[in-house]
C-alpha cells in the first residue's frame, strides 16, 4: 500500500473544545435552524437564498462579503431568509485541482489538512460570532462533518456523491436540511433515491462507531442541470421541469417536498451573469403557479465581491478561483429584486 501517514489529526471534539460555541452563539444557531425548518416544513413562506462564493478560498474577503450581506439580510428579512455559502471543500472531476480551504488554507501553497480544519472552523464561526450568520457548506466528505456540525444550517450533497451510500447514510442522521442535487448525468430518479434515504432511518458504521440514524424529514432536491451524452448542458430549472418534479414527489411517500434550484452550473452554463436571468425566472415560475411556489423553498447563487473568476497565483481580492460569480453591485441588486417580485 502507497500511502504515507503524515500526521494523526484531532477527532472533531478536540476541535470543537479549541474553539467552542457560547452559550448566546448556540441559541442563535439554534434560532436559525428553526427558521430555516419552518420553511421547509411549509410553516413559513419565506424564500431562503443560498448564496456566496463558489469557493471561500480566503477568510478575509470572505468575511468582508459576509458583512456586506448582512446588511442586505435585514432589509429583506421579512420576504428572505439568507443563508451564506462557506463552501471550503470542493470536488474535483479527475482529481486534480484546489479542493478547497480544508485541504490549502492557502491556495498558493501546499496542502496541509490540520491548519485547514482550524481554518474552516475558524471561519464559520467568525460568521456566526461577528455577523449572527449560521452557513451553508457542501458535505464533500462525510466523516468530516462533525468538525462543523454544530455551526452549519445547511448542506448540499453534491453531482458527483449523491448515489454514494455513505453520503446518503450520513445525511440522514443531520438535523439540518440538506440538499440532494441531481446527477451530472440528469437522472431525476438517483436524486429521488438519494432524498428517500435520506429521510429514512439507517443503522451503520461511522468515524468507527456503529450509529443510528433517525432519517431527516428536511432532505430535499437541489436542480443544478445536467450534462447531456454529448457533451452539452441541459437546464431543468424551467417552469416544465418544476411541474415534473411535482409530480415525481406526489409518487412517493415523502415528506416535506422541496426543491432548491442552483442557478449557476449546467443550469446556467457556467455563464455566471445568467444567474440573474434564471432567479427572474424561477422566481416567475412560483408566482404563476400555487403548487410549484410550495415546493420552490429557495435559490443557490454563486457571488462573491467582484465579477468572474481568476487563477490561482493571479489573486483579485474577492473573486473566485474557481467557478466564475456574480460580483457584489448585481448581487446586492438582485437580491433586492428577488425580494420585490416575491407575492
Amino acid at each position: 500500500m502507497d500511502l504515507q501517514f503524515e500526521r494523526k489529526l484531532p477527532i472533531p471534539q478536540q476541535i470543537k473544545n479549541r474553539f467552542p460555541l457560547t452559550e448566546e452563539q448556540t441559541a442563535l444557531k439554534e434560532k436559525r435552524d428553526e427558521e430555516i425548518k419552518a420553511v421547509f416544513c411549509g410553516e413559513s413562506d419565506k424564500f431562503l437564498l443560498v448564496i456566496g462564493p463558489c469557493s471561500a478560498e480566503s477568510r478575509e474577503p470572505v468575511l468582508e462579503y459576509i458583512s456586506r450581506l448582512r446588511k442586505v439580510a435585514d432589509e429583506v428579512k421579512d420576504k428572505i431568509v439568507i443563508i451564506p455559502r462557506i463552501y471550503t471543500n470542493k470536488p474535483r472531476t479527475t482529481g486534480a485541482g484546489y479542493k478547497g480551504m480544508l485541504h490549502q488554507p492557502n491556495p498558493d501553497e501546499t496542502p496541509n489538512m490540520l491548519e485547514g480544519i482550524i481554518s474552516i472552523r475558524d471561519l464559520h464561526l467568525s460568521a456566526l460570532r461577528d455577523y449572527g450568520f449560521t452557513c451553508a457548506d457542501e458535505m464533500l466528505y462525510p466523516e468530516n462533518h462533525r468538525y462543523l456540525s454544530d455551526l452549519l444550517a445547511y448542506v448540499a450533497v453534491g453531482a458527483r456523491s449523491v448515489e454514494n451510500q455513505q453520503h446518503r447514510l450520513t445525511a440522514s442522521g443531520l438535523g439540518i436540511p440538506v440538499g440532494m442535487k441531481n446527477p451530472t448525468g440528469g437522472d431525476l430518479s438517483i436524486m429521488m433515491n438519494s432524498i428517500t434515504a435520506a429521510q429514512s432511518s439507517h443503522t451503520f458504521i461511522y468515524r468507527g462507531w456503529e450509529v443510528r440514524s433517525g432519517g431527516n424529514p428536511y432532505a430535499h432536491a437541489i436542480l443544478r442541470g445536467y450534462v447531456d451524452f454529448a457533451g452539452k448542458c441541459v437546464s431543468n430549472y424551467h417552469y416544465e421541469d418544476l411541474l415534473l418534479l411535482d409530480e415525481m414527489y406526489k409518487k412517493t411517500n415523502l415528506v416535506n417536498p422541496s426543491v432548491i434550484v442552483d442557478c449557476n452550473h449546467a443550469n446556467s452554463g457556467k455563464r455566471y451573469l445568467e444567474q440573474i436571468r434564471i432567479a427572474d425566472d424561477v422566481v416567475h415560475s412560483c408566482n404563476h403557479n400555487e403548487g410549484i411556489r410550495k415546493m420552490v423553498k429557495g435559490l443557490m447563487i454563486e457571488s462573491y465581491l467582484v465579477d468572474g473568476a481568476c487563477k490561482i497565483g493571479d489573486h483579485v481580492f474577492g473573486q473566485s478561483i474557481t467557478d466564475p460569480c456574480l460580483g457584489w453591485e448585481k448581487t446586492e441588486e438582485l437580491i433586492y429584486r428577488i425580494a420585490d417580485k416575491l407575492k
